[in-house]
């Protein structure tokens, strides 16, 4: 066993370096994972270009990266449903199991969680990570450590579409084509929902839905958003729809594009955090609008739905190695149009 391995840190505003670090030993109750794939999600590229989300900042130096999968290297002694080899997803959150939240079943709004790369807990842009044995998921010899890292944008995928109440039958768009719009569709799509819009501005990401299952795609830049959507589902407007852009007009497009009676899911955080919406026509449509924090209970079946044949490694357009990890950085937020999914392959 190595005693030290390669951290990524961020040492500041657009600044990642590789150091070294010791290996960690992991406590009773958890295991030690060698990493495989991280993938770099937009909160990662947000946190390295502005430094803070809201009410989390960080301080130099930090660790990014919270979407990973590898194999187990040494078990803590109280660990008995994983071996040394076994290949694992990770769900990156920690939970306290004692406050309301926690034994009411909804352990993503604990507010003593510890999650992976939010300040100011460390990431995993590394080689190693000792973490909870139970929040640790065998993956199926069908899937690849790859699919594992993506695990975790599927499991907001799923949380979302659960949350919006998702059944055959009904017409959806999904706002933005990122890898959060992507899961989104792949959820719909796995939960037997053939009729699927995608909407987004950038050629590259819509072509990618429509490889991926998407039944039309909308560039919002070149026709009316609104206009296309109602004539897509006969005049009427979307049963359900996803907001991953995070974007006010989006957002609002939505509410204009949906049939009365219809479910918002609101899924991407806005840049300053508030929005301004066409409240009267809500009520008038009698909307539903959802929100989701992340995921719970969701990684078994997220696993259980890659592994059956859903083309969820799809969305990778770029893999980087971690010695790549500075020029992947600067990559993703400079060629947001090209770049889907970027995972970094550790190793």
């Amino acid at each position: 066993m190595k005693k030290e391995m390669k951290v990524a840190i961020m040492t500041g505003l657009r600044e990642v370096q590789l150091i070294t670090r010791e290996v960690p030993q992991p406590k009773d109750d958890e295991v030690l994972v060698k990493l495989e794939y991280i993938g770099i999600c937009g909160s990662d590229l947000h946190y390295y270009e502005t430094g803070a989300i809201g009410p989390f900042v960080v301080e130099p130096p930090f660790v990014l990266g919270h979407e990973c999968a590898g194999v187990v290297a040494e078990l803590g002694k109280n660990v008995s449903h994983l071996s040394v080899g076994d290949r694992v997803a990770l769900e990156p959150g920690t939970t306290c199991n004692v406050c309301q939240f926690c034994r009411d079943g909804k352990y993503n709004l604990c507010p003593d969680v510890i999650f992976f790369a939010t300040p100011p807990v460390d990431g995993v842009f590394q080689e190693y990570v000792a973490h909870k044995a139970d929040y640790c998921f065998k993956l199926p010899d069908s899937l690849t450590t790859m699919e594992g890292a993506l695990i975790e944008p599927l499991a907001v995928g799923f949380h979302g579409a659960f949350e919006g109440g998702a059944r055959i039958g009904q017409s959806v768009v999904v706002f933005g084509a990122g890898c959060i719009g992507l899961s989104s569709m792949l959820a719909c799509r796995a939960m037997g929902l053939s009729n699927i819009i995608v909407v987004d501005i950038m050629d590259n990401r819509l072509n990618k839905a429509k490889e991926m299952g998407a039944t039309h795609i909308i560039n919002g830049k070149d026709i009316d958003v609104v206009a296309k959507i109602k004539e897509l589902t006969g005049g009427k407007g979307a049963d359900l729809i996803f907001e991953t852009a995070g974007l006010e007009l989006t957002a609002n497009q939505a509410i204009h594009a949906s049939y009365k009676g219809a479910t918002i899911v609101l899924v991407g955080y806005s840049a300053s955090g508030k929005m301004n919406l066409d409240i009267s026509l809500s009520l008038d449509k009698e909307i539903t609008f959802k929100t989701i924090f992340r995921y719970r209970h969701i990684y078994p079946v997220a696993i259980e739905a890659a592994s059956s044949g859903m083309n969820l490694k799809g969305m990778v357009t770029n893999v980087f190695t971690l010695d790549e990890i500075a020029t992947a950085m600067e990559q993703c937020v400079e060629n947001k149009a090209d770049i889907v999914k970027a995972v970094v392959k550790v190793g």
